[in-house]
C-alpha cells in the first residue's frame, strides 16, 4: 500500500513499538475528560491515551499496531481518482464529526450533498477530493466499480458486514460504509471486504456511473448536479472560512497560559492576500524546529521540519507583491528561540529551496498494479525530459514523446483543476512557484502522464421559458440575439416547441459557461429563461437488467421535507438522476432519460406536482425509448388523494428513504385513467360567416383526480388566495387543513342552485340535475384527502368504480355540511352519472377545479373526455418487506 512506502511520511512518532500507522503523529497525552478510542469505539480506561498530533485521532496503546485509516495529511495521496465535492450552504449537523480534524461539528458546517463527507467551514481547505464519481468526464473511464469507503458519522445501531458486530459510534469518527452500496464494516474489517461494489439492493434502479458521461470542467459541481444554490451562502462563502478561523483565535487565547504565545501562521502568498491564517499556541521559549512543526501540522503536513523556515510577516508586506522577506535568511541560521524582544505576531512558512526533489507521475490510463512511479529531477528536468524517463518505467518506451503530455492536477476540495505543462517547463521551478503560492496546495497536487488524444467536448444545455411553438430557426435567431451565441461551436440539438424549451449542443467549455451565466439574467416577453447542465446517458452501456429510477422532487410541497429528500435521494442513487422540480421543470428529467430503453419514475409532491409531470410526460412521450414509464408517488402534499388509492400512504411522515425506494422497486404496475378538459368549447361553425373572427383555441386541462364545479372549488378557491398572501404560514398538512375547516365555516350558512346555472350531458343524454350546491367528477375513490364520495353500497344502476375502467362517475353535494359528512365517513355523496364523455354547459361565472387547482370559470361549455393512452403507475405492493 502507498501508506507503507518511505517517501509517504512514515515519520509517524508512535510511542509503542511495532509498525508506524499511515501518516500519524501519535504522542501519548494525558487525559482530562471521557474519551473514546477512534479505533475500537471502547472507553480509554485511566489518565493517558495517545493522539495524532495533526488530525487528532485517538486510541489505546494496545489499539496503536492496528490502526489503517490513514492520517489527513497523507489522505489526498491516497485518492484513486481525484474528484471535487459539491458543498452546500453551511447548515448546523448535530452528532456529526469532521472527516479533517475529526472534532464533533458543533458550529456551522459543510456536508457534500453527493458523499456523505461533513467537514468544518475553517477544514474544508484541509478536505481531498474523494468524492463519488457519478460520471465519465473522458479523463478516466472504466467499467468496474470498487466500493467508495467514507469513515464514520454511521449511527450507533450500524453493523458490521464482516463481523456482525456494532460498527457505529455516535461519540466519534468511526466505523465506515460504502456511499454506493451502503455497506457496513469497522475500520478492522473492510480491509477483507471484497473490492469491487455491485450496487446492493437498489443496483437495478441505480444509474451506473460508467453510463454517464458530463463534460464538467467549467462547471462548479452544483451546476453539475443542478443542486438549487444559495446566492447569499455563495457570496459568503470565503468571509466565512475568515470568519470561522480568526473566530479560532479567542479559543486559543483564552485556553492558554502566560507561559504560551498564540501566532498567525500563513502557508504562502495566497493566504496572506486572502488574509487567511491558522493559529497555533507555543512555548514562549520554543526552539525554532518545534515552531516550524507545530506550524507543519497546523496545515495537516507531516514533512520533516528541516525542509521548512518561518519568515516574519510585517503588515506593510501585503502591500508589495513579493511578500519574501529575503533578509532574513541569515537570521533564520541562528538556531536559538524563535522569540526577541519584539516578536511578531505572524509569520509565512516557507519550504527552503532544494536542488533536487523526487516527484511522483501518475499514469492517467488506470494500469493495474501501479498507483505512480517515483522520479528524481533536478534543476536542468523539464516536462519534456520526464515523460521521456517514464515511458520507459511504463512499458511504453517504443512509442513517440509527442504522444504525450504532462499535467498538473490540484486536487481541491471544491475544484479538481488541470494544467497541462510546457514541454520545456522546468519542473523544479513549479515546485518553487506551487509552494510559494501554498505549502497546502503542493500536498493536494499531482503531475499525470497523459497520452494525447483529440478529446471532443461535448456541454449539453437544457434551455427553458422561451416563447412556445416556433421553428428551430426562430429559437436559434433569438438565441443568437438575446445570448449572441457563437454559431460554430453552438448548436441546437433538440427543441421542445411545445413547452418553449431547447437543448443546446456547446463544443467550448467557457462559452458553455458565458451561455450558462447569461441565460439566468435573460427575460423574454417578462418571462426568465432557465439553464440546466444535462448530463448525455449512454444507454446502450445500461445493463439488461437495470430500470433506472428517474426522481422528480418538488422541495416546496408538504412542509418543505423536500429539501432532507433531494439530499437522501441523491446520496442513494446516482446524483443524475434526481431533479428538482422548480429549476426547469420535469422536462431535463425526461429529456436526459429519452435514450434509455426502460426506465421507472417517483414523483416526490402533492396531487398537482403528480399531474405537472403526468402531463409533461404525456406531451413527451412520442419522443422517448420508453414511451410508458411506470410512476410511483412519494405524497407530500395536503390532500394526496393519488397517493392515498395507490397504497403510498396520506402523506411522508419521515420514513426511511431506502426503504421507500425498496418499496418502489417491489411495487406492481396498474393502469389509470386520464381525461381530457376542455373550457370555453364553443360549438362549431357559429360566427365564423357572419364576419366575426373566429373564437380563440379552447383552453385544454389534463385532469387525475377530480373535477368540481361549485361549492368544492369555492373553498379551494379561498385557501388558495389565503396561501398566496402568506406563503410563510402554509408549511404543514395541519395548518393547512385547519384553514379549509375555518374557509368552510364561513360558507355554512350559504344557499346556492348551482343545478339551475347548470346543464350536464353524459354520453350524448340530458341529465336532469338534483338541488345541489357542488357537482363533482371523480376518476379515483379518494376525494378531499381521503373521504370515499361515491361510497361503498353496491348499485343496480352503476357499474362499481375502477381507476382503469375509461369511466367517470358523477356525484353531487348538497353544501359544507354535507362535504363535511362526507369526510367525516358518516354520508357520501349523491350519485348522479357514469360515462366517458360530458358537456357541461355554464350558465354564469362559476368556480371550477381540477386536482387541486382553482379558479372561476366564464359562461360557456366544458367537455370531459378520455385523454390517449392510459397511463401505468405503481400500486405498493401489500406484502410485508423482507428485512
Amino acid at each position: 500500500s502507498p501508506a507503507s512506502s518511505p517517501a509517504l511520511g512514515g515519520r509517524g512518532r508512535a510511542a509503542a513499538g511495532g509498525s508506524s500507522p499511515p501518516g500519524h503523529a501519535f504522542r501519548r497525552v494525558t487525559l482530562t475528560k471521557p474519551t473514546f478510542c477512534h479505533y475500537c469505539t471502547d472507553f480509554i480506561w485511566g489518565l493517558a491515551g495517545y493522539q495524532c498530533e495533526v488530525c487528532n485521532f485517538m486510541s489505546h496503546e494496545k489499539c496503536l499496531k492496528n490502526v489503517k485509516i490513514p492520517c489527513s495529511c497523507i489522505a489526498p495521496s491516497l485518492v484513486r481518482v481525484p474528484v471535487a465535492h459539491c458543498f452546500g450552504p453551511p447548515g448546523h449537523y448535530k452528532r456529526k464529526f469532521c472527516t479533517v480534524c475529526r472534532k464533533s461539528l458543533e458550529s456551522p458546517a459543510f456536508r457534500c450533498e453527493v458523499c456523505e463527507l461533513h467537514v468544518h467551514t475553517d477544514c474544508i481547505l484541509f478536505a481531498c477530493s474523494d468524492c463519488r464519481q457519478c460520471h465519465q468526464d473522458g479523463h478516466l473511464d472504466h467499467d468496474t466499480y470498487h466500493h467508495h469507503w467514507r469513515e464514520g458519522n454511521l449511527s450507533s445501531s450500524a453493523r458490521c458486514e464482516v463481523c456482525k458486530k456494532t460498527c457505529g459510534s455516535s461519540e466519534v469518527l468511526s466505523g465506515m460504509r460504502c456511499e454506493w452500496c451502503g455497506i457496513l464494516a469497522h475500520a478492522a474489517c473492510y480491509i477483507i471486504v471484497t473490492p469491487e461494489c455491485t450496487f446492493g439492493r437498489l443496483r437495478n434502479m441505480i444509474l451506473p456511473p460508467s453510463c454517464v458521461q458530463l463534460f464538467s470542467r467549467n462547471f462548479s459541481k452544483l451546476h453539475c448536479f443542478r443542486i438549487s444554490e444559495n446566492l447569499q451562502t455563495e457570496s459568503d462563502e470565503d468571509d466565512d472560512v475568515d470568519g470561522s478561523t480568526q473566530g479560532l483565535a479567542k479559543d486559543v487565547q483564552i485556553s492558554t497560559d502566560s507561559s504560551k504565545q498564540t501566532l498567525k501562521i500563513f502557508d504562502g502568498n495566497d493566504a496572506v492576500k486572502r488574509n487567511q491564517f491558522r493559529l497555533i499556541s507555543v512555548p514562549r521559549i520554543a526552539k525554532n524546529e518545534e515552531v516550524v512543526e507545530a506550524a507543519l501540522r497546523a496545515y495537516y503536513i507531516n514533512d520533516d521540519q528541516q525542509d521548512y523556515e518561518l519568515q516574519t510577516f510585517m503588515q506593510q508586506v501585503l502591500l508589495s507583491d513579493d511578500v519574501i522577506n529575503r533578509n532574513d535568511a541569515a537570521e533564520d541560521s541562528n538556531l536559538g528561540s524563535v522569540f526577541r524582544e519584539s516578536v511578531p505576531e505572524a509569520w509565512i512558512i516557507r519550504a527552503k529551496p532544494k536542488d533536487e526533489e523526487v516527484i511522483r507521475i501518475y499514469p492517467a490510463w488506470l494500469k493495474v498494479g501501479m498507483a505512480y512511479v517515483s522520479l528524481r529531477v533536478n534543476k536542468d528536468s523539464t516536462a519534456q525530459s520526464v515523460i521521456k524517463e517514464v515511458l520507459p518505467l511504463l512499458g511504453r518506451q517504443t512509442e513517440c514523446l509527442q504522444n504525450f503530455k504532462l499535467v498538473e492536477v490540484l486536487m481541491s476540495s471544491k475544484q479538481v483543476q488541470r494544467m497541462v505543462l510546457d514541454n520545456q517547463e522546468p519542473i523544479l521551478n513549479r515546485f518553487k512557484d506551487i509552494r510559494k503560492t501554498s505549502i497546502r496546495q503542493m500536498n493536494q497536487t499531482r503531475f499525470y502522464i497523459v497520452e494525447n488524444s483529440k478529446s471532443v467536448v461535448q456541454v449539453n444545455l437544457f434551455v427553458g421559458g422561451l416563447p412556445p411553438q416556433l421553428s428551430p430557426e426562430e429559437y436559434t435567431n433569438i438565441l443568437k440575439e438575446e445570448l449572441a451565441i457563437k454559431t460554430n461551436v453552438v448548436s441546437v440539438s433538440h427543441v421542445y416547441q411545445a413547452q418553449g424549451a431547447v437543448v443546446l449542443q456547446i463544443s467550448c467549455f467557457s462559452e458553455a459557461e458565458r451561455i450558462y451565466m447569461l441565460v439566468k439574467d435573460t427575460v423574454i416577453n417578462d418571462k426568465a429563461l432557465n439553464a440546466v447542465v444535462i448530463p448525455e446517458v449512454m444507454a446502450s452501456k445500461i445493463p439488461q437488467n437495470c430500470c433506472p429510477l428517474l426522481v422528480f422532487v418538488n422541495p416546496k410541497s408538504g412542509g418543505l421535507k423536500g429539501r432532507d429528500l433531494l439530499y437522501s435521494f441523491r446520496k442513494l442513487l446516482n446524483p443524475h438522476q434526481v431533479f428538482e422540480l422548480t429549476n426547469g421543470g420535469p422536462l431535463p428529467g425526461f429529456h436526459t432519460f429519452s435514450k434509455v430503453p426502460s426506465f421507472r419514475v417517483l414523483v416526490c409532491g402533492g396531487d398537482g406536482t403528480v399531474g405537472w409531470v403526468l402531463g409533461a410526460l404525456e406531451e413527451i412521450r412520442h419522443k422517448l425509448v420508453c414511451s410508458e414509464p411506470s410512476v410511483a408517488i412519494l405524497p407530500l402534499g395536503t390532500g394526496n388523494d393519488l397517493g392515498r388509492v395507490l397504497r403510498w400512504g396520506a402523506g411522508y411522515s419521515g420514513e426511511d428513504p431506502y426503504s421507500i425506494l425498496v418499496s418502489v422497486d417491489e411495487a406492481d404496475d396498474v393502469l389509470m385513467d386520464r381525461w381530457t378538459i376542455l373550457l370555453d368549447a364553443e360549438e362549431p361553425g357559429e360566427g365564423a360567416e357572419n364576419g366575426v373572427a373566429e373564437p380563440e383555441p379552447p383552453k385544454i386541462v389534463q385532469m387525475n383526480n377530480y373535477c368540481g364545479l361549485g361549492i368544492d372549488a369555492e373553498l379551494s378557491l379561498d385557501f388558495h388566495h389565503a396561501r398566496e398572501e402568506e406563503p410563510g404560514k402554509f408549511n404543514s398538512r395541519f395548518h393547512n387543513k385547519g384553514v379549509y375547516v375555518k374557509v368552510g365555516l364561513q360558507k355554512i350558512s350559504h344557499t346556492r342552485n348551482l343545478h339551475k346555472d347548470i346543464k350536464l350531458q353524459v354520453d350524448q343524454h340530458e341529465v336532469e340535475l338534483p338541488s345541489i350546491e357542488g357537482l363533482i367528477f371523480i376518476n379515483i375513490p379518494s376525494w378531499g384527502s381521503g373521504a370515499d364520495l361515491w361510497g361503498s353500497e353496491s348499485d343496480n344502476r352503476f357499474e362499481k368504480p375502477r381507476i382503469d375502467d375509461g369511466l367517470l362517475e358523477v356525484v353531487g353535494v348538497t353544501g359544507v355540511v354535507h362535504m363535511g359528512q362526507v369526510q367525516g365517513g358518516f354520508r357520501s355523496g349523491i350519485r348522479i352519472a357514469q360515462g366517458s364523455y360530458f358537456r357541461v354547459t355554464l350558465l354564469k361565472p362559476i368556480p371550477v377545479q381540477v386536482d387541486g387547482e382553482p379558479w372561476i370559470q366564464a359562461p360557456g361549455q366544458i367537455i370531459i373526455s378520455a385523454a390517449g393512452p392510459k397511463v401505468h403507475m405503481l400500486k405498493k405492493s401489500k406484502q410485508k418487506q423482507k428485512k
